[in-house]
């Protein structure tokens, strides 16, 4: 993994947190809590998918963990992760683990990029985050 740090190390800290807040929130099938990691305006973009703000990616969520996702939990480890200023850009490679998998096949391995911001009340959120297949 690169990291280029031009900011403080807690910042630095703050940014590396956010794919653990989705995977907590995936781990919990809390779709409140997943969407919660996004700003207001966040877009989501997934094969098929294109979700913009909190609402959306909160019923898109509420309905995936009751349907497709529902018992997966969402593994992923940073490739690339850039600090400056009020503004990161993590680069991930994971993807979803069915109930008793314990890593991803290739066939559903992604990699994904996270654009993160630093918002007015000093929390860093999603501002937009896109996944294609790794493979």
């Amino acid at each position: 993994m690169t990291t280029e740090v031009t900011t403080s190390q807690t910042d630095q800290a703050a940014v590396a947190a956010v794919p653990q807040r989705v995977v907590t929130a995936w781990a919990a099938q809390d779709a409140d809590a997943f969407a919660d990691v996004f700003t207001a305006d966040g877009t989501m973009i997934l094969p098929g998918q294109y979700l913009k703000g909190r609402d959306d990616i909160n019923a898109f969520m509420s309905k995936a963990f009751a349907g497709p996702y529902l018992g997966t939990r969402v593994t992923g480890e940073p490739l690339d992760l850039r600090v400056r200023d009020n503004l990161a850009v993590i680069v991930t490679y994971g993807g979803v683990l069915a109930s008793g998998d314990t890593e991803v096949s290739d066939a559903q391995a992604i990699r994904a990029t996270w654009v993160v911001v630093k918002e007015d009340d000093g929390q860093w959120r999603l501002a937009a985050y896109q996944n294609s297949p790794a493979n």
